[in-house]
């Protein structure tokens, strides 16, 4: 089936068709955690479905936000470029945990993979997702071939380099729905990382992996993740260090979010009071092997985390007290105009919304295929400018509504 045909049903019509003869309607409801009521309600296209339960019926349906949206056709929703670097980066994963390098007898030194490295970690920020395979796939596999042969504190370096690029290379696999790849990454760099013995390393893989859950719908296990790790790391507020501030903050964003999905108010609000602690500890933004935290990105975290809350008012005043600097990496601004587009949708800013949308599209174009929010925010827009939301599909090239 074509994305423009598959764009042609109705959201309750690629339930149904996602859900096939397999599954009743009942299994589906108990496999997503949700009630019967809602999934003959979504199958009917009656009334509008929650981020948190398009999000619960992807995961038990083993499919992605966008395919029921209708933003991507099922298994055929990437360009020809992001397949290929989907591909690539695959190989890369798999054949270097596998230690499958032959012919390589002459890999990368050391400083020359970090620069490699550096350059893949600037990639995934710019939502760059061909030139970060390409980089990546260098430095997994040529990391690897060198670290057979690594001892001593070149071998540290090395575990802590790979440990780092498998946990970029999960968070991109799962940006991209592929949820079985961005585990068996995840699981390589949790080990390299204990290897290593670097315990920041090791909580920054439970806090990619407590976003896996999250966009597989298990909030609880989310949340009791991003709170184990943060517990092995939590900061003296009397005496900090830069890593466990940046460690302890992206945790607690991570719980704070996951427990905002779940519709927790009173958890997201302590785990982001905590994290807004640990950035005016911390005073400014910073990085921790490419992991951002600081100020700018708790406030952009608060917004979100109040349109998760359903509190679109308290959202937009937050955000109008939020600058973002030009340090903040693209994929991070671009995720924080989402958020705020479906604030103002919410709040009846129509033409704010679309605005919003169409300059994070043109700015991301591939990255925002990826991700739940353009279809939501097209659904609740097509109430009251259908032609609008047409043009919009036109301009950014992701089909909104069908």
């Amino acid at each position: 089936m074509t994305v423009s045909n598959w764009a042609q049903l109705t959201t309750g019509e690629r339930i149904k068709h996602l859900r096939g003869k397999e599954l009743t309607q009942s299994q589906l409801a108990e496999a997503a955690e949700v009630s019967l009521s809602l999934v003959q309600k979504a199958e009917q296209d009656r009334g509008e479905l929650s981020l948190g339960s398009l999000l619960k019926l992807a995961a038990a349906l083993k499919t992605d936000v966008g395919v029921i949206l209708g933003q991507q056709a099922p298994r055929r929703g990437m360009s020809h470029d992001t397949r290929a670097a989907l591909r690539q980066l695959s190989d890369a994963v798999h054949d270097s945990a596998l230690g499958e390098w032959e012919g390589l007898t002459d890999p990368s030194s050391l400083d020359e993979l970090s620069r490699a490295r550096d350059l893949a970690w600037a990639a995934y920020w710019r939502g760059d997702t061909t030139a970060f395979a390409g980089l990546a796939a260098q430095v997994l596999v040529e990391g690897r071939a060198r670290y057979a042969g690594a001892q001593g504190y070149e071998k540290q370096q090395l575990g802590l380099l790979l440990a780092t690029m498998y946990q970029y290379a999960s968070s991109t696999a799962i940006l991209l729905g592929q949820r079985e790849l961005a585990l068996g990454a995840l699981t390589s760099s949790r080990t390299l990382a204990l290897q290593a013995g670097d315990p920041y390393v090791s909580v920054l893989v439970d806090s990619t992996l407590s976003w896996i859950h999250l966009r597989n719908a298990r909030v609880a296990k989310a949340v009791s993740v991003a709170e184990r790790a943060a517990a092995r790391i939590e900061p003296s507020f009397s005496k900090p260090n830069q890593p466990q501030l940046i460690a302890f903050g992206r945790l607690m964003i991570s719980a704070a979010v996951a427990a905002a999905r779940g519709g927790n108010a009173a958890s997201a609000n302590d785990y982001l009071s905590q994290a807004h602690a640990a950035a005016a500890r911390l005073g400014k933004d910073a990085d921790l092997y490419g992991t951002y935290f600081g100020p700018s990105f708790a406030a952009a975290e608060a917004v979100g985390i109040a349109v998760s809350l359903g509190e679109y008012g308290r959202a937009l005043k937050l955000a109008q007290r939020t600058e973002l600097p030009p340090s903040v990496p693209k994929l991070a601004r671009n995720r924080y105009k989402l958020d705020v587009a479906l604030a103002q949708v919410e709040n009846r800013l129509y033409d704010q919304a679309a605005n919003t949308l169409i300059e994070v599209a043109l700015d991301a174009p591939e990255w925002v295929r990826h991700q739940a929010l353009p279809g939501v925010i097209g659904k609740r827009l097509a109430k009251v400018a259908t032609a609008q939301v047409r043009r919009i599909s036109d301009v950014i090239g992701v089909q909104l509504i069908a």
